[in-house]
């Protein structure tokens, strides 16, 4: 990861990133949509959110649909679908396997994120988690995409291509 990447990733958050791992999600111009963030941050706190969604409009559009209601609709599908709950349950169980790589941290063991693997509590990190697993691995995540108006096949970043630009500017890795 390149220190333009990091760079790029503290103008979306609006704040120095944190943890971050590694580019886990692009936008379609290359720009970072999701970050993976190591389970404990520099100053020692647990981080349960491997990953996290980044990319402004994206993160906009996860907070419509969640100010929408729409958490309580995934809910309710949640409940209902015998094999999006056992989808869900991989989903969660895949998420922790991918976070222990980074670290082994007790205060967050058994902790995913948006509230699997029972519950839908937080579009954002299924969102996340749905666009580095790739489609099919979180079914809720991949619902609150198939519901969004944004998609990580149209750009809608600020400055299209600026990690790409300035990947090329020498810049060591972080």
């Amino acid at each position: 990861m390149l220190d333009a990447e990091l760079r790029v990733v503290s103008e979306q958050l609006g704040r120095e990133a944190r943890g971050v791992v590694g580019i886990a999600a692009r936008c379609a111009c290359g720009n970072p949509t999701v970050v993976a963030t190591a389970p404990r941050l520099p100053q020692g706190t647990p981080f349960p959110t491997f990953y996290y969604l980044t990319h402004p409009a994206a993160t906009a559009e996860m907070s419509r649909l969640e100010a929408g209601q729409v958490m309580v609709e995934f809910t309710e599908v949640l409940a209902a679908d015998a094999d999006v709950r056992a989808q869900y349950q991989r989903a969660h169980e895949a998420f922790l396997a991918d976070r222990a790589q980074f670290g082994d941290v007790p205060e967050v063991a058994n902790i995913s994120a948006g509230g699997m693997p029972t519950r839908v509590k937080c579009l954002h990190a299924l969102a996340g988690h749905a666009l580095a697993a790739g489609h099919g691995v979180n079914p809720i995540g991949d619902l609150a995409l198939e519901r969004s108006r944004w998609s990580p096949e149209r750009c809608e970043c600020d400055d299209p291509g600026a990690a790409l630009r300035d990947a090329g500017d020498g810049a060591s890795s972080a």
